[in-house]
Parts: C-alpha cells; sequence; structure tokens
C-alpha cells in the first residue's frame, strides 16, 4: 500500500516499443524476422468475409417455404450479378411471371426451406495490414501477424479519437498555454500532425479537416463539442475508428488546459520528423491511451541508453498530475510521501502525498488522485 498511485502518461525522448500488428482474421504474412519497414509497408494481408444481404423468396414468389428450391434458377454456391434473376413463379401465362433479382453481386451461401430465405454475400474484401510505425520485425506470428520494434521518442494522451495517421510534426503555437485558433492553420499544414498549446476550438478542427491535417495534438477540447464533430454521442467505449477526417490527440484532459511544457518541449524538438499517431482510447477493461511515436535517426538510435527499470512506486521529486478537482490538470512534484493514514473530506482515511506546484505553493492530496508522469 505504500507505493499506490495511479498509472500515469509516458513522456520520454528516448524508449524502445514493440508494437503488435495483428490481423482480424488468418492470413498471409508479407515479411521476415530481421526485416526493416516503413510505417507504410504491408506486414500481413487477409481477405475479409463480404456483406450478407438476405431475400425474402417465398413472400415475393407466394409460395411456401419448403418449396422454395423449386422456384430457384440459382444453386447454392453459385455467382450472381447485380439484377440477376435468382428465383421465378410458373404462372400458366408468361405475363404474370414474377423473378426475384439479386440487390447485389456476390454468391449464393444459402437457401433455407425453414425461412424461405435466400443467403447472398458480397465478395470478399481485401485488407492490407501496415506496420504503423518505422522499426524492424522482431517477431513473426505465423499467419497472424508480427511485432515491430522501433526506437523512438514516445508520449501518450489523455484523450483521443481518430485512427492510425503518418506525418511530419508542425508547430503551430509558440507557447505551451496558447489556443490553437483557425488561422494558425496554413495551407502548409496539409498531411502534417500540428501540435498547439492549450485548447483547441471545433471551428479550429473545421478547418483542419478543410485543410488536410492528418492530427491535431493540442492540451485540451470542450467534451460538449465532440458530438458536433462526430455526429453522435461518443459513449464509453474505445475509441480510434472515427471517421472525422483526421486524428485528434488531447494530451491533458477536457477543458482549457496548458499541454506540459515537458511534451510542448519535446513535440517541438522534433518538428519536421516523421510520426506516427493514434488516437485510440480505451479507459475500461485494459487501458489503452492515445499515441505519438516519433522513430529516432540512425545516429540518435546508435547512442548509449540505460536500461528501463520496473517502476516500484512514487518517490519524493517525481513528476505529477492531478486528477481530481479541486487541482485537476495541474502538474506538480512530490514532496512528501507521509505513510500515516489521513482522514480526507469524506472521512475516508487514505494515503496521500504532498504536491509542489511550480509556482512554489503545495497541496496534500489522496494518492489515487494523481497520476505519475512516466520517463
Amino acid at each position: 500500500m505504500a507505493h499506490t498511485y495511479t498509472p500515469g502518461l509516458r513522456v520520454t525522448d528516448r524508449a524502445v516499443l514493440r508494437k503488435r500488428r495483428l490481423l482480424p482474421l488468418q492470413g498471409t504474412v508479407r515479411v521476415a524476422v530481421g526485416d526493416a519497414v516503413k510505417a507504410e509497408s504491408v506486414v500481413a494481408s487477409t481477405d475479409l468475409p463480404g456483406k450478407v444481404h438476405t431475400v425474402n423468396v417465398v413472400n415475393a414468389l407466394g409460395i411456401a417455404a419448403n418449396e422454395i428450391k423449386t422456384f430457384m434458377l440459382k444453386r447454392e454456391g453459385d455467382p450472381v450479378a447485380v439484377d440477376e434473376a435468382l428465383a421465378e413463379n410458373k404462372p400458366l401465362l408468361k405475363w404474370f411471371k414474377t423473378a426475384v433479382k439479386s440487390p447485389v453481386a456476390g454468391k449464393i451461401e444459402n437457401i433455407s426451406e425453414v425461412t424461405g430465405q435466400v443467403l447472398l454475400r458480397e465478395p470478399p474484401r481485401a485488407l492490407e495490414l501496415r506496420a504503423y510505425v518505422d522499426g524492424t520485425i522482431v517477431e513473426v506470428m505465423a499467419r497472424e501477424g508480427v511485432v515491430v520494434e522501433t526506437e523512438a521518442s514516445f508520449v501518450q494522451g489523455i484523450f483521443g479519437i481518430g485512427g492510425e495517421q503518418v506525418g511530419e510534426i508542425a508547430r503551430a503555437c509558440e507557447r505551451p498555454d496558447e489556443d490553437l485558433t483557425p488561422e494558425k492553420l496554413k495551407p502548409e499544414h496539409r498531411d502534417k500532425i500540428v501540435f498547439g498549446g492549450a485548447y483547441v476550438p471545433s471551428a479550429t478542427l473545421t478547418r483542419a479537416r478543410e485543410i488536410g491535417v492528418r492530427g491535431i495534438v493540442v492540451g485540451g477540447f470542450d467534451d460538449s463539442d465532440l458530438r458536433a464533430i462526430l455526429g453522435y454521442d461518443l459513449g464509453v467505449a474505445i475509441t480510434g475508428t472515427e471517421n472525422v477526417g483526421f486524428t485528434l490527440i488531447l494530451t491533458e484532459g477536457f477543458g482549457r488546459i496548458a499541454m506540459a511544457k515537458r511534451t510542448f518541449d519535446l513535440l517541438g524538438s522534433k518538428v519536421g520528423c516523421r510520426a506516427s499517431l493514434s488516437g485510440a482510447t480505451q479507459i475500461r477493461a485494459g487501458v489503452l491511451r492515445p499515441e505519438i511515436v516519433i522513430p529516432l535517426g540512425a545516429g540518435e538510435t546508435n547512442a548509449a541508453r540505460p536500461p528501463a527499470g520496473e517502476r516500484e512506486g512514487l518517490k519524493p521529486g517525481d513528476p505529477i498530475r492531478l486528477i481530481r478537482a479541486p487541482y485537476f490538470g495541474r502538474l506538480a512534484k512530490v514532496r512528501s510521501l507521509p505513510p500515516e493514514l489521513t482522514s480526507i473530506a469524506t472521512e475516508s482515511p487514505v494515503r496521500v502525498l504532498e504536491a509542489e506546484f511550480s509556482d512554489g505553493a503545495s497541496a496534500v492530496v489522496p494518492r489515487a488522485n494523481v497520476e505519475i508522469i512516466e520517463s
């Protein structure tokens, strides 16, 4: 219990990352262990089953379900084209003939004598799985996927929307407490990953879509604007599949919160570098953070680096972010870790820490109300 804390965001200028790239269905792996890959490289591929469509033949022809095969012009497994006849009745006069046509191209998967329906499946869709980051293949799972290793600068965010993107990093704000307003996005930001300061209004995101920006990284954003951007309520499910034209990552939280100077300076030092980012976020059933991955250059990767150790818990001097009111979003460092339980406003005895802010002020808060900023 002495080391209780909320695991936090990782912000580091050098880390060795391994990304598992797995197919949703078994397929073909296109690379081998030791291969160097770019983020856009196809590492595996598979065919996704096409959509299934139901055609109610018995209703259209006015027959019994167990008679359906008598009236079918096609059999299970046969290919069909759009508007091709699947079945037809057999009237005494040809003028009363009724044909049931296929609404899609594909093949007949099932003809049911119980329901009187025909199931049509569209052709399979090819899926190509890309590496996502520049790196080296260090593991291959036969027919399933690969593991890509990269040495990179790495920044995790609090929340994101949108899928995986690759582009050059560009700066739009000079200070971490500036707002990323629409006029700060220029035509030259097309296909770039743009980082700003404390806040991005919805008007800026509209402009980002018009220009063709691939990613926006800022400190905060109004959660009430999410519905306007997405067109629906997001809920609590995993994010990352939203089709909004770009990827948005918040590094601090909802509202107007200045980007942590450490994060802002790290991104500023990487202007012009290629980066990969993903807005995928999951809070429940396994935490998944949005991220920016900036692979290091050849000279940087050859530099010696200390081995990564296993963190045991909070220590005095550790950088932290407070994640509950009244200090939500503020950055601090651990001044002390009193070992005894302390009664808080709810009268519950909990373990606390003393947080020291940049202005020299301090506050005693529950350890569960902070997250560490890991390096």
